[in-house]
C-alpha cells in the first residue's frame, strides 16, 4: 500500500477555489504520476500550529507505480509546483501539498542528503492525516510506532481540529 497525504488552503491561478484545485492535483498525479486507485472523503481542519490563515481542506489518496520512494516523492513536487505551491516558512499557507505518507512497510530515514521519511516523520501526529487514513484502511497500524490508527486518533492533541466535510 503506497498513500499519499493531500491538503491545501489557499487558490490556485488556473482552478480556483482551494477543494477545486485540490481535486485537480488529483487528476494530475493520476495522469502523469501513477494510478490512484481510491481516495478518502474530504476534510476541513483548522492550520497548525492555530494561525489566522484559512482552514485546511485534506484527504489521502492510495496509488498504484513502479517509482521508487525517491522519484515518486520527486514527481509529486513537481506536480505542487504546477500547483502554484511555493514553500517558505514551515506550516505557512499553501496551494497544495503532496506528502508521501507510506509506501508498503517501507522504513526510512533521513540519510546521506536524502530528506525522505517513511512513514512520513509527523503523520502520526496530524488529525488531517489519520481520519482520511481511517476511512481507507480501519485496521491500519503503524510499523514503527505499532500503534492502531484508532490508538493514533485517542492520544492527538485535542486543539486539533479535523472535520468530515459536507459540502
Amino acid at each position: 500500500m503506497i498513500l499519499i497525504g493531500i491538503g491545501g488552503n489557499l487558490p490556485t491561478k488556473k482552478f480556483g477555489a482551494p477543494l477545486r484545485s485540490l481535486k485537480a492535483a488529483i487528476i494530475a498525479v493520476n495522469e502523469s504520476v501513477c494510478d490512484v486507485t481510491r481516495c478518502s472523503p474530504w476534510y476541513q481542519s483548522t492550520p497548525l500550529p492555530m494561525s489566522r490563515q484559512p482552514n485546511y481542506f485534506n484527504a489521502v489518496a492510495e496509488v498504484k507505480t513502479d517509482l521508487t520512494p525517491t522519484s515518486l516523492l520527486s514527481k509529486l513536487q513537481e506536480i505542487e509546483i504546477q500547483f502554484d505551491r511555493v514553500r517558505t516558512v514551515p506550516n505557512a499557507p499553501r496551494s497544495l501539498d503532496l506528502d508521501l505518507l507510506i509506501y508498503h512497510q517501507r522504513v526510512a530515514k533521513e540519510n546521506n542528503g536524502s530528506k525522505l521519511v517513511l512513514p512520513h516523520a509527523r503523520m502520526h501526529l496530524r488529525a488531517f492525516v489519520l481520519f482520511p487514513l481511517r476511512d481507507l484502511e480501519p485496521n491500519w497500524f503503524h510499523p514503527t510506532i505499532n500503534l492502531s490508527i484508532n490508538c493514533l486518533i485517542k492520544d492527538l492533541s485535542p486543539d486539533q481540529k479535523c472535520w468530515k466535510f459536507r459540502g
